[in-house]
């Protein structure tokens, strides 16, 4: 196992911080690894009746373009420690608009976890109604639809679906289907 020798901060700010940690190798071999530290997030899968899925399209800076996922976020500074159901409730209702009845956690997913502590709790909204979204300003272009399983593999084979939780989720919720 690597043990971690020493660390520092690098960098920081209200979204993340980046640290330096110098290591040693099971091996003994000495080297440094760059992690950035981000809180869990929670990620929500609408689904309605009929199978129909929910999803959200805004711009993604760091890569440039706007892309559908599942609703998905993480609290502001000074909510730690609240309950991952809390905070999917809190992302559903902001990104869409819905309110769910029913809901079920299906698991948990680390998109990154090659250079990222982060990690994302997927949770299935069912007997779904319909209020206002509670978007906040960095969500202002958001777009959002209705997709049936079909419209769905249509959108991830034309690269419309990129997001790695996204498509980790739809495993999951595969999982739970009691697919493969």
């Amino acid at each position: 196992m690597i043990r971690t020798v020493s660390s520092r901060e690098v960098y920081r700010n209200a979204w993340m911080s980046v640290r330096e940690d110098d290591i040693r190798r099971p091996d003994g071999s000495e080297g440094v690894y760059g992690v950035v530290d981000k809180p869990d997030y929670a990620l929500v899968i609408p689904r309605d009746a009929d199978g129909a899925l929910h999803l959200v399209e805004q711009y993604r800076y760091p890569v440039a373009g706007r892309y559908w996922e599942f609703p998905q976020g993480s609290w502001p500074a000074g909510h730690a420690g609240a309950p991952p159901l809390e905070l999917a409730r809190a992302e559903l209702r902001e990104e869409t608009g819905l309110r769910a009845a029913r809901m079920t956690y299906l698991g948990m997913v680390h998109v990154a976890y090659g250079y990222a502590s982060q990690g994302c709790n997927v949770f299935l909204a069912e007997e779904l109604t319909q209020g206002p979204p509670e978007r906040e300003a960095t969500e202002a272009d958001m777009r959002q639809c209705r997709a049936a399983p079909a419209e769905w593999r249509d959108l991830v084979r034309a690269g419309r679906i990129t997001d790695a939780a996204t498509l980790a989720a739809y495993t999951l919720l595969g999982l739970h289907r009691g697919g493969s």
